[in-house]
């Protein structure tokens, strides 16, 4: 494709949307079989939670150094990050002890940083301008694929007898993902030499000092923060309405197929149309009444519907995010998408406290994330025309 006097390396984008799955993919390795894994290793169930609830706790810490890095030596630290994945995928396959999985586990999350925020960038540096949404809608799209293999891989493989064969398949996936990255990375960018800018502190401030990038990151932190709180709680949640968890997991199986499907298309569709507003209104007025009508609904049908629906609207809308970053932020777009993310998974990291602390009390639960969500529609306005954003403000 040439538009713009660039020609997009789609091979890059489609290497790296593999990549990004992968990082879901090892982070979800031991969540749907917990007890399971538990009895393997000969831990206790709480342990084995740590092996997911160290990539969210590392990523706060490395995100914005992650995408500082990113910005000033950009493939350098995507085929670092790969690398560390691969790696971690590896050590876990060096014995049956608990240590070598939560040793693997650590090193994968070292690298996920370095993967998932280079999603803006990769696109602003190899697609053309009026590509480049559905560059991100890609890219982000490999995330949700990602979370579904997860999901869907551990029971299929996994057992108290046998993960091994669990380990293995993900490690040959994962060090193929990466090798692939590496080779794509040798394409030279579509764009101007942006890649070349030097990223530092200061240049950090300015993009957190903008409000229209801190008005995305509210946003984020609003929507992104309901999402990982229905998520991590859907099944106790719904438990005392007699939804057993093999069916409260079939429900978020639904809700990524739904998310995958809407982000093949809408994101791009936004862009071109210039309606991010209405759809980011329309994620969080979706989001809230979804929360809210399962607060009391009992019909295991409609719940799998609304749940279906909370995430056709909830997940492409990252990617609308994302693109408004990196059309703002130019040549310091990797640390704007650190960013946003960082303030999502801030969201939900703080969000699915008090939900936990109501899993017992299904209505109040679904209250709070149908409030939370409302209160997005304050940080929205503040974002004003969307449609007189500049490419490359602070480049």
């Amino acid at each position: 494709m040439v538009a713009g006097g660039q020609r997009s390396r789609w091979g890059v984008v489609l290497a790296y949307a593999v990549a990004a799955a992968a990082t879901q993919v090892l982070w979800l390795t031991f969540a749907p079989i917990t007890t399971d894994s538990a009895a393997h290793y000969g831990v206790g169930e709480g342990a084995i939670g740590w092996l997911a609830e160290v990539f969210p706790l590392l990523y706060v810490v490395l995100a914005l150094p992650a995408g500082m890095a990113l910005d000033r030596w950009f493939a350098h630290a995507l085929r670092g990050g790969a690398a560390l994945m691969a790696a971690g995928a590896l050590v876990r396959l060096g014995g049956d002890a608990y240590g070598w999985a939560l040793a693997g586990q650590l090193l994968v999350a070292l690298g996920q940083p370095f993967v998932l925020n280079a999603v803006t960038k990769l696109a602003s540096e190899y697609v053309a301008p009026p590509a480049r949404a559905a560059a991100i809608a890609i890219g982000s799209g490999g995330t949700f694929v990602g979370l579904l293999l997860g999901l869907v891989l551990g029971p299929a493989l996994g057992s108290r007898s046998d993960l091994r064969t669990l380990l293995a398949v993900e490690a040959a996936f994962v060090v193929v993902t990466a090798a692939l990255l590496w080779i794509a990375l040798r394409e030279r960018p579509a764009g101007a030499g942006a890649l070349e800018r030097p990223i530092g502190p200061r240049e950090l401030r300015a993009v957190w000092d903008d409000r229209f990038l801190r008005a995305l990151c509210g946003l984020a932190f609003v929507g992104f923060g309901v999402f990982i709180a229905l998520t991590t709680w859907l099944q106790p949640l719904l438990k005392p309405f007699g939804v057993s968890e093999s069916t409260a997991g079939a429900m978020l199986v639904g809700m990524v197929v739904a998310g995958v499907a809407m982000t093949t298309w809408w994101p791009a569709a936004v862009a071109r149309r210039h309606a991010e507003h209405r759809a980011l209104l329309a994620a969080l007025l979706v989001s809230a009444g979804s929360c809210a009508v399962l607060a009391g609904v009992r019909a295991v049908g409609a719940q799998f519907a609304l749940v279906a629906l909370f995430g056709a609207f909830a997940l492409p809308a990252l990617p609308v995010l994302l693109e408004l970053a990196e059309r703002r932020a130019g040549a310091a777009g990797a640390s704007a998408a650190a960013l946003v993310l960082l303030c999502g998974n801030l969201g939900g990291i703080l969000l699915a406290l008090p939900i936990g602390a109501l899993h017992h009390h299904a209505a109040p639960a679904f209250g709070l994330l149908a409030l939370a969500a409302l209160c997005g529609l304050p940080v929205l306005r503040r974002l004003g025309s969307l449609r007189e954003v500049p490419r490359g403000a602070l480049a």
